[in-house]
C-alpha cells in the first residue's frame, strides 16, 4: 500500500500495516520513539491499521501531540491505582487538559490531599508494571453489560449516537469507556504528579451532584516535570487575587455580588495611572475620546444583534417612563460592550471620505453575565473596563490601520516587558458578509503582520461571525500564556445600523469597522500585571512609589518636607512616622512592594542626604537628595 507522509512524501508499506508498522519503515529510531498517530487528521493508537492512500504522521514525546496522549493515559493509571484502593468508585470523565489531566470520581469517602501521595505510589507500581492499554469495540448491549455498576459511564453511552462504535480501554483488570487514543504501556507513564482536589457538578451542571475532581500533570522527563511543579507554586505565590488583598489594591464583597470588583486607594491610583498613559498616547495617534452611557434601550440592542445573540449574557431590567395612571414600560439593558455607541456617535454626522479614518476611544465600563463558577477575581469578572477603540476607514485604510494598532500593541507590551505573539483566526462556517470581504479583510490582517514583522498562526474557522480577528497572546514572567490584545474586523456594526460616508466620487459607501482593545480588560491586564511582577509593578506604576522613614521623632519634620518635594514633582509618596521600630517599617515597606524606602537620620538631615534602599537590591548608600528627587521626577507621567 500506498501512504503520504506529513513531508508529502509516499511510503510503500505491506497490506494490513499498523501505524507501528509505518514507524518501523520510517526507521528502528521512529519505531522505537513512537508512541501514537495521526491518520488523516485523527489521533490513532499506534496499533491502528492503515490503508492505502491513508495520510499518515507518527506521535512521539517530541511531537505538538504527545503530551496530551501520555496525560490521558496518566489519568487512566491514575483511575485504575484509585480502584485499587477504595474498590468502588464511580467514575464521570478523564480528559487531558491545558498542563495536565483530571478525573471526576465519586468515592465512597471524600479524599484529601495527605490522601494523594497513597494514590501516586500506586500509580508508580502500575508504571512499573508496564502493563499494555488494551482497546477493543464493543457493543452498546456489551458496554451497557460492561459498566453495569457505572452509572455515570452508563449515562455517556446512553448519548452515544446510534451506530457510533463504542471503545474501551483496559489496564490489568481495570476498564474504561473511552475513544483513545493512549500509549502503547504504562511503562511510558514516566514522570507525573497529583497536584490539587476540586469539586465538580456532573456535566457542569449545578443541579446534578458533586464529585470530586483529581488533577494532576505528566511530562515524559523529571526535569519538565520539575520545572512544571517550580512554576505552579511560583503562580501560587503570585495569585492576584492574594496580591490584591495584601497590597490594598481591591477587594470583593459578596453583598455587593459575585465577579465585582471594588478598588481600594492604591488600585483606583494605579487603575488611573495606566489610563492616563495609555490616553496621553492616543491621543497624539490621532484618537478622539468619548464617553457613552451604561445602559440603552432595548431597541439598541436589537438593532445591534445583540438581543438576539447575546441577551443570556446581558442584564436586562424595565422602566416606567409613563405615569402612574397610564404607565408605559421601556426595557432598558446595561452595555455587555462599548461599540454600539460609539457607531451611534458615528452616525450622529454626515462623514465624507476627508474625515476617514476616524478612531474613538473610551474606557468604558461593561457589565456580563458570567457563571458565577467561572468567575476568578480580576481575570474572569462580571464588571470590568475596556480600553476599547473603533475605527471607522475606508477599505483602502484598513492595512495601515491595523499595523498602526500592532505598533501601539508592541509599544504597550514591550514597556511591561511581554513577549507576545499573534494568532489570526479567519471565516467560520456561519457568518455575514461577502466572499470579498472576508478575504480581503483577512490578507489585510496578514499583511499588516508581516508589515510589523509580526509572527503569526493561523487559527481556521475560529473567527466571529461578523469578521476576521488577530489575537495578541502574551507570555509571563513564569513561561505562562495569556490572551490580551485583539483586533477585529466588523462586517456587521456598518451594515445594522446603515453607517455610510460620502466617497470622492460623490457616492455613498460602507465604512469598514475595526475594533480593538489592547488591555483588553484593564482589571484583568491589572491581575495579569500583578501576577507577572509578584505585586511589585514598576516604580512609574507603583501605587506608592517611596517611603520616607525618620529614625527618631526629631528627624519626622525633616522627612515631611522631604517628602512634600517628592510630591511636588509628581511622586506618590508615604511617610512612615508611627512609634515602630527602623526594622518593623522597612519590612512592611517590604511586603508592600514599594520600590524605595528613604531613611533619615541626624547624618541627613545635617546633610542634606538621603539613605535609600532599593526593595530588590537593598541598601543603595547615601544619595544627594536632588539624586533621589530626579529619579521620583524622570518616573512621573
Amino acid at each position: 500500500m500506498d501512504i503520504t507522509l506529513p513531508d508529502g512524501s509516499v511510503k510503500e508499506v505491506a497490506e494490513g500495516a499498523t501505524v507501528a508498522d509505518v514507524a518501523a519503515a520510517i526507521g528502528a529510531g521512529l519505531a522505537k520513539a513512537a508512541l501514537g498517530g495521526i491518520v488523516n487528521d485523527h489521533p490513532v493508537d499506534l496499533s491502528a491499521p492503515v490503508a492505502e492512500g491513508d495520510s499518515v504522521a507518527i506521535v512521539t514525546a517530541k511531537s505538538p501531540e504527545g503530551l496530551d496522549l501520555l496525560r490521558h493515559s496518566a489519568a487512566h493509571v491514575m483511575a485504575a491505582a484509585l480502584t485499587d484502593l477504595y474498590g468502588n468508585v464511580e467514575f464521570g470523565v478523564g480528559p487531558a487538559i491545558e498542563g495536565g489531566f483530571y478525573y471526576d470520581v465519586k468515592l465512597p469517602a471524600s479524599l484529601s490531599p495527605d490522601d494523594l501521595p497513597a494514590v501516586e505510589e500506586r500509580m508508580a507500581q502500575i508504571v512499573k508494571d508496564d502493563l499494555p492499554f488494551e482497546r477493543r469495540e464493543v457493543t452498546r448491549d456489551e458496554a451497557r453489560q460492561l459498566f453495569a455498576d457505572q452509572p455515570l459511564k452508563l449515562e455517556l453511552i446512553d448519548e452515544l449516537p446510534e451506530g457510533e462504535s463504542i471503545t474501551v480501554y483496559s489496564i490489568g483488570s481495570f476498564t474504561d469507556l473511552c475513544r483513545g487514543p493512549h500509549l502503547p504501556s504504562t511503562g511510558a507513564v514516566s514522570a507525573f504528579k497529583l497536584t490539587k482536589l476540586a469539586g465538580a457538578y456532573w456535566k457542569g451542571d449545578s443541579d446534578r451532584e458533586m464529585l470530586q475532581r483529581i488533577y494532576g500533570t505528566a511530562f515524559f522527563k523529571k526535569k519538565d516535570l520539575d520545572e512544571h511543579l517550580h512554576n505552579l507554586e511560583e503562580a501560587e505565590k503570585r495569585d492576584h487575587r492574594k496580591l490584591g488583598r495584601e497590597l490594598g489594591i481591591y477587594m470583593m464583597d459578596q453583598m455587593a455580588g459575585v465577579g465585582l470588583p471594588m478598588y481600594l486607594p492604591k488600585g483606583a491610583r494605579v487603575i488611573r495611572t495606566l489610563q492616563e498613559w495609555l490616553r496621553r498616547d492616543l491621543y497624539e495617534r490621532g484618537y478622539e475620546e468619548v464617553i457613552t452611557p451604561h445602559i440603552y434601550n432595548a431597541d439598541v440592542w436589537k438593532t445591534s444583534g445583540h438581543y438576539g445573540f447575546y441577551k443570556d449574557n446581558m442584564y436586562f431590567f424595565e422602566i416606567n417612563e409613563g405615569t402612574e395612571e397610564d404607565p408605559r414600560l421601556s426595557e432598558y439593558g446595561v452595555k455587555p460592550m462599548n461599540c454600539p455607541g460609539h457607531v451611534m456617535l458615528y452616525k450622529n454626522e454626515l462623514h465624507s471620505y476627508r474625515d476617514l479614518p476616524l478612531r474613538y476611544f473610551e474606557f468604558g465600563t461593561v457589565y456580563r453575565h458570567e457563571m458565577s463558577g467561572v468567575v476568578h477575581g480580576l481575570l474572569r469578572a462580571r464588571g470590568f473596563t475596556q480600553d476599547d477603540a473603533h475605527v471607522f476607514c475606508t477599505r483602502d485604510q484598513v492595512i495601515d490601520e491595523v499595523e498602526a494598532i500592532l505598533d501601539l500593541v508592541d509599544h504597550i507590551m514591550t514597556t511591561f516587558g511581554f513577549a507576545y505573539e499573534a494568532e489570526i483566526s479567519t471565516r467560520p462556517e456561519k457568518s455575514i458578509g461577502t466572499d470579498d470581504m472576508w478575504e480581503y479583510a483577512t490578507d489585510a490582517l496578514k499583511q499588516a503582520c508581516v508589515r510589523h514583522d509580526l509572527a503569526y498562526d493561523i487559527n481556521e474557522g475560529d473567527g466571529a461571525f461578523y469578521g476576521p480577528k488577530i489575537d495578541i497572546k502574551v507570555k509571563d514572567a513564569i513561561g505562562r500564556t495569556w490572551q490580551c490584545s485583539t483586533v477585529q474586523v466588523d462586517f456587521n456594526m456598518p451594515e445594522r445600523f446603515d453607517l455610510t460616508y460620502r466617497t470622492e466620487d460623490n457616492t455613498e459607501e460602507r465604512p469598514w469597522m475595526l475594533h480593538r482593545a489592547i488591555f483588553g480588560s484593564i482589571e484583568r491586564f491589572l491581575g495579569i500585571l500583578i501576577e507577572h511582577y509578584a505585586g511589585a509593578l514598576p516604580l512609574w506604576l507603583a501605587p506608592v512609589q517611596a517611603v520616607v522613614i525618620p529614625i527618631a521623632d526629631r528627624h519626622k519634620e525633616a522627612a515631611a518636607e522631604f517628602a512634600g518635594e517628592l510630591k511636588g514633582v509628581g511622586g506618590r509618596v508615604e511617610v512612615y512616622d508611627q512609634n515602630e521600630p527602623m526594622k518593623v517599617k522597612i519590612a512592611k515597606a517590604q511586603a508592600q512592594k514599594i520600590p524605595y524606602m528613604v531613611v533619615m537620620g541626624d547624618k541627613e538631615v545635617e546633610e542634606r542626604s538621603v539613605s535609600v534602599r532599593d526593595r530588590a537590591e537593598g541598601d543603595l548608600g547615601s544619595w544627594e537628595r536632588e539624586k533621589f528627587i530626579d529619579v521620583i521626577r524622570d518616573a512621573a507621567l
